[in-house]
């Protein structure tokens, strides 16, 4: 058993949709996120800490299309680590990564390629709603740290699609943060 962790991060709303967060994807319930105010999106808001220096960072392509825009260019301690941290890209039509450092594609299968990363070091999951699935489906999530936004949009995609398995995580902490709160839950035993 490997003492790395595949790690998801994700905004959500109470009712569970992580679909177009800052309205980029232009969803008529999109940019639901920065209704809350700068606490909930400045710094380090997953408490990634040390793992910014030692893991490993996994994208969809439109995630990864959205930061590449904004994060290369800025300087503060957060967005300095987040631009070193190598960064892999699930795409299958991108082959340009210049625009971020340390950005390269993921080669061959997704979840094959995010296990081999983790058995060297902390994978970090941001974005891509079906990078998420694909890896919940298969029960390869060892730990979800969701911000819940006091927003409730009755549709859109969710964190957790219907038909997954069911199975039980351990609450580790939950921490205001702003108008969110974080929760981060860890991989328990499965429900019976």
């Amino acid at each position: 058993m490997s003492k790395y962790r595949i790690i998801v991060l994700a905004y959500s709303t109470l009712d569970g949709i992580t679909q177009d967060p800052d309205g980029r994807d232009g969803t008529s319930n999109g940019g639901w996120l920065f209704r809350h105010g700068p606490e909930v999106v400045t710094g380090d808001k997953f408490d990634l800490g040390p793992i910014l220096k030692t893991g490993v960072t996994v994208y969809g392509r439109r995630t990864w299309q959205a930061f590449s825009q904004f994060w290369p260019g800025r300087s503060d301690d957060f967005s300095n680590a987040l631009n070193r941290i190598p960064k892999l890209v699930a795409t299958r039509t991108l082959t340009d990564l210049s625009a971020w450092p340390n950005s390269s594609r993921i080669e061959g299968d997704l979840l094959d390629a995010i296990e081999r990363q983790k058995a060297e070091r902390d994978v970090v999951v941001i974005g891509s709603a079906s990078v998420v699935h694909a890896l919940a489906r298969k029960g390869r999530v060892d730990e979800y740290r969701i911000s819940i936004l006091p927003t409730v949009l009755g549709s859109g995609t969710r964190l957790f699609e219907a038909g997954v398995a069911p199975h039980d995580w351990r609450l580790a902490s939950a921490e205001r943060k702003g108008a969110a709160v974080l929760l981060r839950y860890e991989r328990g035993t499965a429900a019976t």
